[in-house]
């Protein structure tokens, strides 16, 4: 059971933590700054990205805190450039996420969402995930939802951009919020001169900030979670996550538009396709660091092709074009759209995939626009080409603070969104996990003002804590079993995930009460819990009729997929 006690530290971990550069303090002393020097506010949010803009729209959209509290958010970047951000029509940034009804309710509820531009955001009606060597699938449609939430899709995806030019607009009609851009954080120490020991934030332009309140929306490498000596735990999953914007041809007159995510899990990583607009689409695609270095070093089209057939082929033949990849990457000569073209086309024809079929990707030209097959929406859109410019990547990672507030040395500071914990993608909760950090630790802070309490004080931000870090924690070890779980090739445990998978595909109250509980329900925290509760205690009568078939698959597959399973969850 989770604790809210303090956490010891090690000699060994408290010296990294002292390494950073957070406490890389000049020689100079504290009492080289006058009184005078230091400027008291209730509340400094260190951080621009989009939890640390979100926290500052909802402190200035509550009359409470706006008009009790003084507030200072702190950016090195130049915050200027995203609010001017303007991209060509047609054109898309590459750094996408999946925002729950959930979150966006939250948006709208501190009038930030009215800021974010509609026009380029995209409903999720349906999303499709399937086995990559199994072809086991999982369909979610916003039609399983409908009746439970008022909001007709599943998720809506947007740039981040989007995001955060809509909250930098709505803080532009906040003025008791101040923001300090293209400020860097020097280093951050404790008064000890009076004061209470607050925290000083001493920026690079000489000025230093007091702080009742000191939030740590600063990031992986935070240096608010170095200044609180918060240790965290996490490791990397030697992945690599490839991102792109994507171009292709309309959904035909005979098809859905184009509002369906893809997922397919292969050996190497899950491929995500994400809707933007009815010709554009989003790829997120995690593989090895040397198959994703190789990729990005060849013609923008051998991308693109291999994007297509990461989605069809079967995996053999995806683990020899990959290979054939390497090669060519490791001998100095990337290989070819033609080469890669021509080797996709041989095996189509050794697996007798039809050329006309949906899951042929190389006879786009001559495919029929009447009326399309049965399956057409089994698998995303042939991709045409990538928008210049788009290709990119970035390393994956699991870390998770071991406690969302400071104590002791560390007190009156609090962590939100990746300065607390950073998540793999395949799931999109990484932004959302963060707006839920963000409307709670605002709930709280009001809560504590009402109560007149002290808002910096351990009493006040324990309920923040208590509320974010076991559901943050449970979310982030079901996403990385699942990442664990389909990166194995084992035949028992690929058998009995296959299994379960299309049981699970039957069972329509059972999906809809995960789609639900991952935040498809926009109503209140409490009700959108209790109702995909509901939703699943409903399905105890049909989940007990399986229960022989699940004691055969126990016997069946013994205690292979039970000891490959165990090492997979002590990874």
């Amino acid at each position: 059971m989770w604790s809210t006690t303090s956490t010891k530290v090690s000699p060994v971990g408290l010296l990294n933590i002292l390494k950073h550069p957070a406490f890389a303090r000049p020689k100079r002393s504290l009492t080289s700054y006058a009184s005078s020097d230091i400027v008291d506010r209730d509340v400094v949010i260190v951080g621009g990205g989009p939890a640390g803009l979100a926290l500052a729209s909802a402190f200035g959209h509550s009359p409470l805190l706006r008009n009790k509290l003084t507030v200072t958010l702190i950016e090195g970047g130049d915050l200027d450039k995203i609010k001017t951000w303007k991209p060509a029509p047609g054109h898309f940034s590459n750094r996408v996420s999946s925002l729950t009804n959930a979150s966006q309710s939250f948006l709208q509820d501190i009038g930030s969402w009215d800021f974010v531009e509609a026009e380029r955001t995209c409903e999720v009606e349906q999303l499709h995930v399937w086995d990559g060597i199994s072809d086991a699938r999982i369909d979610f449609s916003s039609s399983d939802i409908r009746s439970q939430s008022p909001n007709h899709s599943m998720a809506r995806l947007t740039e981040n951009f989007n995001l955060q030019r809509g909250l930098l607009r709505h803080l532009d009609e906040v003025p008791k919020v101040q923001v300090l851009q293209r400020t860097k954080v020097i280093y951050i120490d404790r008064d000890t001169e009076g004061g209470g020991g607050w925290p000083l934030v001493h920026l690079d332009d000489q000025k230093v900030l007091r702080a009742r309140l000191l939030v740590g929306a600063d990031g992986f490498n935070s240096p608010v979670r170095a200044f609180a000596r918060i240790p965290s735990f996490g490791w990397p999953y030697d992945k690599q996550a490839i991102v792109a914007t994507l171009l292709h041809s309309p959904r035909g007159a005979y098809e859905g538009p184009n509002t369906t995510a893809y997922q397919r899990f292969l050996p190497t990583g899950p491929i995500a396709f994400l809707p933007l607009a009815p010709t554009n689409s989003s790829l997120v695609w995690s593989t090895t660091p040397s198959l994703a270095a190789a990729l990005l070093a060849c013609h923008p089209s051998v991308l693109s092709i291999m994007i297509n057939a990461a989605f069809r082929l079967p995996v053999v033949s995806l683990k020899h074009l990959h290979q054939k990849i390497l090669d060519a990457h490791a001998n100095g000569s990337p290989i070819s759209p033609e080469q890669i073209r021509e080797e996709i086309r041989w095996r189509e024809q050794a697996h007798n995939i039809d050329p006309r079929s949906v899951y042929s990707s190389v006879s786009v030209e001559s495919a029929s626009h009447g009326i399309p097959p049965a399956d057409s929406e089994d698998v995303p859109p042939i991709v045409t080409e990538l928008q210049p410019g788009s290709m990119a990547s970035f390393p994956l990672r699991f870390n998770h603070a071991e406690s969302y507030i400071g104590e002791e040395s560390g007190t009156r500071a609090v962590l939100i969104g990746d300065a607390a914990h950073t998540i793999h993608p395949l799931a999109g909760q990484g932004l959302n996990l963060g707006l839920a950090d963000v409307e709670c630790l605002s709930r709280c802070v009001e809560e504590s003002l009402i109560t007149g309490g002290d808002i910096g004080s351990y009493t006040a931000l324990l309920p923040y804590s208590q509320e974010r870090y076991f559901a943050n924690h449970t979310l982030m070890s079901a996403v990385d079993k699942l990442h664990k779980l389909y990166s194995t090739e084992s035949q028992p445990v690929v058998w009995a995930r296959s299994i379960g998978i299309e049981v699970m595909n039957e069972l329509d109250s059972v999906k809809a009460a995960m789609m639900m509980t991952a935040g498809a329900n926009s109503a209140k925290k409490a009700r959108a819990g209790s109702a995909g509760w509901t939703l699943a205690g409903n399905t105890v009568q049909t989940l007990a009729t399986a229960a022989h078939a699940v004691g055969a698959i126990k016997g069946a597959v013994g205690d292979a997929v039970g000891s490959v399973l165990k090492n997979l969850a002590s990874r």
